[in-house]
């Protein structure tokens, strides 16, 4: 299981039979990019381009058990046995809970100036709805402060992956509507209370992730393996809680408060960068991304993806419809590895998606496959067909096997050399009038990578889980350099 999935791989699996490869082609809106170059290309990113790292609650924070905190899908499942490929959990993980300020410190170090940070539902909401836990609240409270005083700015995610068991075993979790509306309700209650300081939230983190895999798949909480139509009414129900989630945001925080999703988008390239291919990855990025992004976006599931799911395609409303596509402020796009070359085609759907040659180049996790055009694509792409004038990077960064050397350090050349090709692409973006306005790197700190436990390292600081010890990595010295030029290169 764990050496042929992975965090955030899709493969063909997810692109054709999750979210719907589309048996006709489906024209997306406008004409052919006609990006302008910025004759100052080779100075750096905009002004104004915000810089920063993330991390999520249960990866980091411990503490389970503490001043009320509920249980989560993550906690039954990592408890179960032969869910996790070192057999750990998240019950401990980095102690962020108690060492908060401390690494508040480690962001400040960076030079960043934000941090995308995840609120645990279930220590919100223990029961996932009903009761709130003021001592849950308040955990966010003393790091959202904590922050502020550091001169870091927060960006806090309402779910990456907890959800409540709670509501696991009293409605079948996403498997509800019940679920998307607990969901409005809990992020309604936390916008009002948070957003005097907090200006910017996204909804939910990855669901192109977490529906499939733990609905579809068994692989990752809560470990389920349904038939195909309820995988996409699960999808929905997500899609209608982002939906509801910005309601609720709107009525109930401060003036000003932006709001928005983070999705790890099926990333679609051109094999070669002809006119022809580019139209084929435009057509495969509107397709391949139609369950979610799409329906957000546009307000609609589009004909192609209804007419490839079938009997399998999603109930809804139009009221639903018109709920899901409230007016977001952002997308927040999770890049790492190419998952589509697509090449032009005569046939329906337009375009056809190349296999990948078994000596293609990874990075230390096998599915993180290296393709640093990916980053300028992807936003490229996704602008052109939905038409978004401002996209971050939610998550970019990679694993590396970050062994101690001899003096103590960690000389994680292969982070920095992912980094800095990926980052130039961006850089090309940017330049062109992609309107790509920060970048999180992923992540902060080591973590529980979920169904690989502690085995895989993506963090710019090295943490000894016995002691919980941070050293930081080069790649930090790295990273405050590119923050302090606000460039890549000379």
């Amino acid at each position: 299981m764990f050496g042929r999935f992975s965090r955030r791989r899709f493969a063909k699996l997810a692109g054709f039979s999750a979210l719907g490869l589309a048996s006709t082609p489906a024209k997306p809106a406008g004409g052919q990019p006609k990006p302008a170059l910025d004759q100052n290309a080779g100075a750096g990113f905009p002004d104004g381009f915000v810089w920063g790292t993330a991390t999520s609650a249960y990866q980091i924070e411990g503490a389970v058990d503490e001043d009320g905190r509920g249980r989560s899908i993550w906690d039954t499942f990592a408890h179960t046995p032969g869910r996790i490929a070192d057999h750990s959990n998240g019950d401990r993980a980095n102690d962020h809970y108690h060492r908060y300020k401390e690494d508040v410190r480690l962001i400040r170090d960076l030079g960043v100036k934000a941090y995308r940070f995840s609120i645990a539902w279930p220590r919100v909401f223990p029961q996932g709805a009903g009761a709130p836990n003021p001592k849950g609240l308040d955990f966010y409270n003393r790091l959202v402060d904590e922050l502020l005083a550091n001169g870091i700015e927060p960006y806090a995610t309402l779910y990456h992956w907890d959800l409540p068991q709670a509501l696991q075993d009293r409605v079948g979790g996403w498997q509800s509507s019940a679920t998307s509306k607990a969901f409005g309700d809990y992020a309604g209650y936390v916008a009002e209370r948070l957003s005097d300081r907090v200006r910017n939230f996204f909804t939910v983190n990855e669901p192109g992730r977490f529906v499939n895999f733990g609905y579809g798949w068994n692989i990752d909480a809560p470990g389920l393996k349904l038939p195909q139509a309820e995988v996409n009414q699960v999808r929905h129900h997500v899609a209608l809680a982002h939906g509801l989630a910005v309601q609720a945001i709107r009525a109930k925080a401060r003036a000003g408060t932006r709001v928005g999703m983070a999705e790890n988008i099926a990333a679609c390239v051109p094999a070669i960068d002809t006119p022809e291919n580019i139209r084929a990855a435009e057509i495969a990025t509107r397709e391949l991304n139609a369950g979610f992004l799409g329906v957000i976006l546009e307000g609609k599931y589009t004909d192609a993806f209804l007419a490839y799911a079938g009997a399998d395609a999603p109930k809804f409303t139009a009221e639903e419809l018109k709920i899901i596509s409230s007016p977001n402020d952002f997308v927040g796009l999770n890049i790492y590895a190419p998952q589509f070359y697509v090449v032009a085609s005569d046939r329906a759907p337009g375009f056809d998606v190349l296999p990948f040659p078994a000596s293609f180049p990874h990075m230390n996790s096998e599915w993180l496959r290296i393709g640093p055009e990916t980053i300028y694509w992807v936003p490229r792409l996704a602008a052109k067909v939905w038409k978004i004038d401002t996209i971050y990077i939610s998550e970019n960064g990679t694993s590396s096997s970050d062994e101690l050397a001899a003096d103590g350090k960690v000389y994680d050349l292969d982070r920095i050399s992912f980094l800095r090709n990926y980052l130039t692409q961006l850089q090309r973006a940017t330049a062109e009038g992609v309107p790509v306005r920060g970048y999180f790197l992923w992540s902060l700190m080591d973590n529980f990578e979920w169904i690989f436990g502690f085995e895989k390292r993506f963090g710019l600081y090295r943490v000894d889980f016995d002691t919980q010890g941070r050293v930081p990595k080069l790649s930090v010295s790295f990273y405050r350099d590119v923050i302090a030029r606000n460039a890549i290169g000379i």
